[in-house]
């Protein structure tokens, strides 16, 4: 074999392995995607999430939102005789044990266990999330005046209520229940005033499953979880919140999965997919139409106006 021979040969087996390599990367495993949860854990169906995915060849990671608290990252999934294995570190209180979940597939869904900071074991099922449609341009129908300035007409408080409406304010003045919508929205444009005390903390769940987060956070850097974020996934590109007591406002558009938030004026969230439900959320059937829902089981806050442009049916 002369010189040339070799070298088309050898530039031959490199483009081979190089295409082999290539293809076994990206070889998807069916445990891949973005999955609901329902964990059956004290007489209740708590709503969770659960990402997985690649991370080089051979390892996959993920994230994990349980029924409360933030996104937290999946180090490493572990693959065992027909199994995956996971845990979570503790997000509340020091001295809490790790979350670990079992796993396996179940038809075109998942099952399995999981083990809480207390040790008590639980079931829990998933279905593959769905995907949601999306149109750049939507037909907007009449907006509605969610608040009516008058009284709770068009709402209903999750527990005991503490909201109160005074001089055509809507107000939540301590901790207590979170407040619902009676009305469900798909597709929407939102605004929102509202003001809050020194320190206090809210949020809005859209669809009763996003919560773009309303915090006394002035001065601090941008986070998923501080003023303008969608909580523990979108990060706002700046801090615009201002002073504890003065009057602020959302414009939020919501279309499928894309939201854009346009905070006190300044657009700081611009058209980014939420993947998931966020920790609080009343469900994760993402296909449904779902309330707008107000956290009222933190911190003191104050409306304004609620005014919702659903879209066109």
């Amino acid at each position: 074999m002369n010189i040339r021979s070799k070298l088309f040969y050898t530039l031959c087996s490199l483009l081979l392995s190089a295409t082999f390599n290539l293809s076994y990367a990206q070889d998807a495993n069916p445990l891949e995607g973005r999955w609901n949860l329902t964990i059956s854990q004290e007489g209740k169906e708590l709503p969770s999430w659960l990402e997985i995915r690649h991370s080089g060849n051979h390892t996959l990671v993920g994230r994990f939102v349980y029924a409360m608290g933030s996104a937290r990252p999946v180090a490493e999934v572990k693959l065992r005789d027909g199994k995956f294995y996971f845990a979570i570190p503790p997000q509340w209180e020091p001295g809490e044990g790790d979350m670990k979940f079992e796993g396996m597939m179940d038809g075109d869904g998942l099952k399995g266990t999981m083990v809480y900071t207390d040790g008590k074991s639980y079931d829990w099922t998933a279905k593959r999330a769905p995907k949601l449609p999306y149109s750049k341009n939507p037909v907007w129908g009449e907006s509605i005046q969610l608040f009516n300035g008058k009284d709770l007409n068009g709402w209903h408080a999750e527990g005991e209520n503490q909201w109160v409406v005074e001089e055509g304010i809507l107000k939540s003045p301590k901790s207590g229940a979170n407040l619902i919508s009676d009305a469900t929205f798909t597709d929407f444009k939102l605004h929102v005033e509202f003001r809050y005390p020194e320190n206090s903390n809210s949020g809005l769940y859209l669809r009763g499953r996003y919560e773009v987060q309303i915090a006394d956070n002035k001065g601090l850097e941008p986070s998923s979880v501080y003023f303008g974020g969608v909580y523990g996934f979108l990060t706002p590109n700046e801090m615009v919140a201002k002073s504890a007591g003065e009057w602020q406002s959302y414009d939020i558009t919501m279309v499928g999965r894309r939201v854009t938030i346009v905070a006190n004026g300044v657009t700081v969230i611009s058209e980014q997919n939420i993947p998931g439900m966020t920790g609080g959320a009343l469900d994760n059937d993402e296909a449904a139409p779902g309330p707008l829902f107000i956290q009222g089981d933190h911190g003191p806050v104050e409306f304004r106006s609620i005014v919702m442009t659903p879209v066109a049916r």
